[in-house]
């Protein structure tokens, strides 16, 4: 990938020229320096410790474009990016439900395609949905294709989190594979396009390949023959060259001013073990040479994708190698407010211990957001309101979370949690066995709880009731504060029939258990810098009747919120 003097890849440049061109087409031909900067962040998250390089970068692209007439913001962005959306944005930055695939004639399949090196995130997940519904719609085939080509990144373990989290999601697909089962496959179409002279074997030093490729000057290796690519190439697969001295390029176009097709590497030597293969092969594929393979082995019709990966490139290479055409549609990623994905700023907080792992309920990760208490269902229903769009958009997770609320609203036990409780005593408080529903309109049974006019409540609402306040003990009766104290609050006991807008008070008796509830937050503040107080922890006390609970169950805390058990004495937040 070429770099400028500057440290910014051809991708970011893209991607700032990109997004200028759509912001002054979407604003009478002037592009606003912020929201371009906003869109180019959005993109790269990891970028944020970059910000000023990146700002100069966007104010020099926009004050260019700024200058152009429409007519030529339009030709400019159709001749570059004309898989750019400059269409007006639809709610949400998306589309409610997902419209009709184009080209479904005949037999149709599609691909989930994880590179397993790393746990399967939320964005995965959607993006695994929208291919499964399709594949169901259309009564398609679907494949979990494993993109395991580089063996310093992968690893067993992310191979399963993949299975397990799409079989948590639902999803289930017709076929299963890995890439690295397919080198010799690979291998085969690799000497095709030696032979053919589509690509070419390049001994240049990365730094100089770079240096060409920013230039768009051919290197000397590119003109040479056939016999002696073939040789090169043989001498890797022997292993005869280590890992730096060879790599097979595409002929591409040095002078494109798309930088993917100035002869990218196709295949690299890559001295390191496999977890499926071991130390059998050391030539490896790169993505966009694989993947173009591999949908014409597995047959897939349909490719639908986020949109940072190299169509024209991908279309090139089809068309070297007579390969039938694919329908490919791009969206953006799929992400969320102080929560990102990429793999390169969620790592760091792991390592740093930051968070407590991969599965941490603050995580995106598919094991994070399980363990906070997010239904699959709810993740399904909000992938299909809010569709797909190659607008870049970062959705609020409460949006997310009133979906589950509404799926999770009949199906949870109401329980009583008191956190930070205070000592309640009742004067002439009945002794009282209540029988209170777990549910208020559900039939999910009932406890029945021993009462004698002791109780704990919550400090804060406790306190902030005046004397000769009159509160309701939720589902038992209503007491009138008397006095306050450090560690006591006296009441009378009032009355038992419900008296309209009196405030309710949970409460919990002396057969209470000790409870900590953690409340997940943002990971990233707004700024960008890493949220430190992103875990809170709320100690309180839980009734008896929480020992009745199964590990992974989702209750509610009445005037808490909806969380998941998630061990004896701990419950995680899902939300309010």
């Amino acid at each position: 990938m070429v770099t400028r003097e500057d440290g910014l890849s051809e991708n970011v440049v893209a991607s700032v020229e990109r997004n200028a061109l759509l912001n002054a087409l979407r604003h009478d031909g002037k592009a606003e320096v912020g929201a371009v900067m906003s869109k180019v962040i959005g993109e790269y998250p990891e970028l944020r410790a970059s910000a000023k390089e990146v700002a100069r970068a966007v104010e020099e692209r926009v004050k260019e474009v700024n200058a152009m007439t429409v007519e030529n913001l339009r030709a400019l962005l159709r001749e570059r990016y004309p898989e750019a959306d400059v269409a007006p944005r639809e709610r949400e930055e998306g589309r409610v439900g997902l419209p009709p695939l184009p080209n479904v004639k005949g037999a149709l399949a599609f691909r989930l395609p994880p590179e397993p090196s790393g746990f399967m995130h939320i964005g995965h997940g959607m993006a695994f949905m929208i291919n499964s519904v399709y594949a169901e719609k259309y009564d398609g085939k679907l494949w979990l294709r494993f993109e395991d080509t580089n063996p310093r990144k992968v690893e067993t373990r992310y191979y399963e989190s993949f299975r397990e989290g799409s079989r948590w999601l639902g999803i289930k697909w017709d076929y299963e594979k890995s890439v690295s089962s397919d080198l010799e496959i690979l291998y085969e179409y690799g000497q095709t396009l030696l032979s053919e002279g589509n690509a070419y074997a390049c001994g240049c030093d990365e730094a100089k390949v770079k240096k060409l490729r920013f230039s768009g000057t051919a290197c000397e290796h590119r003109e040479q023959s056939f016999e002696k690519n073939l040789e090169i190439w043989n001498g890797m697969i022997s292993k005869k060259y280590g890992e730096g001295e060879y790599v097979i390029r595409l002929r591409g176009d040095m002078t494109s001013l798309d930088y993917s097709l100035r002869d990218p590497n196709i295949f690299r030597v890559i001295e390191h073990p496999h977890p499926l293969t071991g130390s059998r092969y050391s030539v490896w594929p790169t993505y966009d040479f694989e993947v173009v393979v591999e949908d014409e082995l597995c047959k897939i019709t349909h490719v639908l994708r986020s949109s940072e990966f190299h169509l024209a490139l991908q279309e090139l290479m089809r068309g070297f190698l007579s390969f039938r055409p694919v329908t490919v549609l791009q969206f953006s990623r799929f992400n969320f407010k102080g929560t990102p994905v990429s793999k390169r700023l969620l790592r760091p907080l792991v390592e740093k211990k930051l968070v407590s792992g991969w599965d941490d309920p603050r995580m995106p990760t598919v094991e994070g957001v399980k363990r906070r208490g997010i239904l699959p269902e709810s993740i399904k229903q909000f992938t299909l309101q809010v569709g797909y769009t190659k607008t870049e958009h970062e959705y609020d997770w409460s949006l997310l979370f009133a979906v589950n609320r509404k799926l999770l609203d009949p199906l949870s036990k109401r329980l009583m949690f008191v956190p930070d409780p205070i000592a309640l005593h009742v004067k002439d408080a009945p002794s009282k066995r209540a029988r209170i529903p777990y549910h208020p309109e559900k039939d999910l049974g009932s406890r029945t709880i021993q009462t004698s006019g002791f109780f704990f409540v919550p400090k804060r609402d406790a306190l902030a009731a005046k004397a000769g306040t009159v509160l309701r003990l939720i589902e038992l009766y209503n007491v009138q504060v008397l006095g306050k104290k450090t560690n006591l609050i006296t009441a009378q006991f009032h009355s038992e029939e419900v008296i309209h807008d009196t405030p309710k008070i949970q409460w919990v008796t002396d057969l209470k258990t000790k409870l900590k509830v953690l409340e997940p937050g943002p990971l990233y503040n707004e700024d960008g810098s890493v949220n430190r107080k992103s875990l809170v922890t709320t100690k309180g006390l839980v009734e008896e009747s929480f020992s009745d609970l199964k590990m992974g169950q989702i209750i509610q805390f009445m005037r808490y919120g909806f969380c998941r058990v998630d061990a004896r004495d701990t419950c995680v937040l899902a939300h309010r």
